[in-house]
Formats: structure tokens, sequence, C-alpha cells
């Protein structure tokens, strides 16, 4: 098996890990900032011995360190608002507009890389655009705020994506997902006090079942999908990555009708549109072929 072949299952599993996510934050009890917390603490001191800390942190520049820091607070933010888009609407809608990274992506990646513009990724991220109009019009009013959250949460996830692609090579992965998310849980640890202050503190500890769906978010569904979309990423584009990526919403919408029953909230309209964000996942490969 090549590197590229082994970097799209690794990536596969991540992303089925991925789209267990969603659920997961429907699941726990915690609000968004608080859960996020919790899940970047757990994964950190997870990570930490999992890495050759000290031997391999001292090889690396402060100034790359404190890129990869800056990197970390963008996940934070990301996932805060992911995990707030599913608060507003729940996990189908929230990993739908998660699929607007690649959208995003096709901007980003030539503008940061430096790369030539490629205008079928940009015809294959504008398609993206239909299907989420039709997500948006199916959706109860009140759920649609978690669609404009979880669109931000998208750019925030093509933006770190594309900063993760051009800082990859310099370090391995696992060191990578270590600073990154250790610099998340120092981030929200900074703004908790100020949250806390509109905000039952009561609400900080998780419940019983809380801890159990956190342990799988923070070792499975983090430290191990992370570390993999990571690997993956030496070997495939930020633009492939994200469309890959995009089948979240197919993994994590099954799921959700399965163990949510979400099915019950939702109309064909918004099955169909997203059916349309899945198409552009799906033709991807083939166009690549033909036009790279």
């Amino acid at each position: 098996m090549n590197k590229v072949s082994k970097a799209y299952i690794q990536l596969h599993i991540a992303v089925l890990l991925f789209g267990f996510t969603a659920i997961l934050g429907d699941l726990i009890s915690l609000s968004a900032l608080v859960l996020v917390w919790w899940r970047v603490l757990i994964t950190t001191i997870s990570l930490f011995f999992l890495i050759k800390f000290g031997k391999t942190l001292k090889t690396l520049p402060k100034a790359l360190i404190l890129k990869y820091m800056g990197i970390g607070v963008l996940v934070a933010i990301h996932w805060i608002t992911f995990f707030g888009a599913v608060k507003y609407s729940n996990a189908s809608i929230c990993l739908v507009a998660m699929a607007t990274a690649s959208f995003f992506t096709s901007f980003l990646e030539p503008m940061i890389l430096k790369k030539p513009f490629k205008p079928y990724e940009m015809v294959l991220g504008l398609m993206i655009i239909p299907g989420m109009l039709m997500v948006v019009n199916n959706i109860d009013v009140s759920m649609q705020l978690g669609i404009w959250v979880g669109m931000l949460s998208a750019f925030l996830a093509a933006l770190f994506a594309v900063l993760n692609k051009k800082l990859i090579d310099n370090t391995d992965a696992m060191t990578i997902t270590f600073l990154e998310l250790g610099s998340a849980c120092l981030f929200i640890s900074v703004i908790l006090p100020f949250y806390f202050q509109t905000e039952n503190a009561s609400n900080f500890l998780p419940t019983q079942s809380d801890w159990f769906y956190l342990l799988i978010l923070a070792l499975l569904c983090t430290t191990l999908a992370y570390v993999l979309s990571l690997n993956a990423l030496k070997h495939i584009s930020a633009f492939a990555t994200n469309l890959t990526i995009n089948l979240e919403p197919v993994y994590g919408i099954i799921l959700a009708v399965f163990l949510l029953k979400e099915n019950e909230e939702l109309n064909a309209g918004f099955y169909i549109g997203s059916a349309l964000i899945i198409f552009a996942v799906m033709v991807y490969p083939y166009v690549k072929k033909k036009l790279d």
C-alpha cells in the first residue's frame, strides 16, 4: 500500500470518529465552552504520555512553537462554535454546515500557501452553496442560528487545516497535536473565569454520563482522530482533506438518525440539500484525476 492510499484510509477513520463528535456533543449536558475545555484537557493529558515531550520540544524553534500554539487558539474557537452550533440546532444541521469548509479552503489554500487557484476546486466548493440554501430553507427558524454558527466553525476549520498544511513537515503529528490542543486548553482556561461571571459555576462539573461521553470524545474522537488526520495531511492537499472531511455529515447524520432520531425533526428538503453537498465530495477525486 502506497503512502497516499494509507493516508486516505487514515483520514476516513478520522472522519468517522469526527462524525461521532456531534452526536456526543448532543448527548453531553455541558455548555459548549465547558465541554471543549474538558475535551482539550483530557486530550492534552493523554498526549503528554504519548510524546517524547522534552526531547522533541528542545529541537523546535520558539517561533515555530508559538505558531502551533496560535493555531491551537483557532482550534479552540472552532470547537466552541462547533458545539455551539449543535446546541443551537442539532447534530445533523451542524454537520451539514461544516461541509462549507471546502468552499472556504478553495480560497484560503491558494492565498496562504501561495499556490495557483484551481478553477475546478472553486466550482466544487461553490456547488455546496445550493445544498446549503436548501438546508437553511427546510429547517425551523429556531434552528437557523445553528447554521450560521456552524459555518463560522467551518471557516475556522478550513483556516487551521491550511495553516497546518503549511507547517506540517516541521515536526511529527503527535507533537503538533499536543502543542495545539495544549494551547487550546490554556486559552479556554483564561476565558473561563469571565464566562462564569454570567453563567452558573455549578454547571462546570460533568455528570456521570457526561464523563463516559467525554472520555470517548477526548481519547477516540480527538486524540486518535486528530493524529490520524494530521498524518494524512502530509500526503494529501488541504482541499482534498476538507472535501473528504465533508463525509463527516454522511457518517454523522446516519448516526443521528439511529441514535438521536433526528429524522423526526428534519424533512425531505433537508436531506436533498445534504445530498447535493455530499455529491461535491464524491465527484472531487474524478475531476482532480482528469484535470490535474
